[in-house]
């Protein structure tokens, strides 16, 4: 029960960080930190996803995150670089703590709910996030990343929004 409201409010201190990031004003390199502590994170959660969700459909939504996460990454590291930003290499200590690290105490129909209580939050506030860049980034071509992977975070969203209500998402 303990380890249970522990994660619930490190999930919600996360929630609550992402939403001020999204109503104050952030610099371009903020945003690259951003996405790519998103796309990381990601990443590994849909790993994890798939070893441990109980149902297929969750385990195919977390390969598709690996997939989709991955492929963003790369996008804005190509990106990232030749504009000159710095691009986090690994997921930082308060991504690991707050983030991952609740998910490997969760099992079964827990892990479940939670899992999915996270990617609609998550893709939520970082379609948020995206948004607003893809309007104000200084640099036209982080601007036209974020416009780019908008769809897809959206995707993300609507598949885990039907997969929570007990419906086949799209085509994954």
């Amino acid at each position: 029960m303990k380890r249970a409201f522990l994660a619930m409010s490190c999930l919600c201190l996360c929630s609550s960080f992402a939403i001020a990031q999204a109503s104050k004003p952030m610099t371009d390199q903020q945003f690259v930190d951003f996405a790519g502590q998103t796309d990381m994170v990601e990443a590994h959660l849909g790993n994890l996803a798939q070893s441990k969700a109980t149902s297929q459909a969750l385990k195919d939504y977390g390969q598709m995150l690996v997939t989709d996460h991955t492929r963003d990454f790369q996008q804005l590291q190509s990106m990232a670089h030749q504009a000159g930003f710095n691009v986090p290499t690994a997921i930082d200590a308060e991504h690991n703590k707050t983030m991952i690290g609740p998910f490997y105490a969760l099992k079964g129909a827990a892990f479940d709910h939670k899992f999915l209580q996270e990617m609609v939050t998550g893709h939520t506030q970082a379609i948020a996030i995206y948004k607003k860049e893809a309007d104000e980034a200084q640099n036209p071509d982080l601007k036209s990343y974020a416009q780019n992977a908008l769809p897809v975070l959206q995707k993300h969203l609507d598949d885990a929004k039907a997969i929570e209500q007990g419906k086949t998402p799209a085509a994954m």
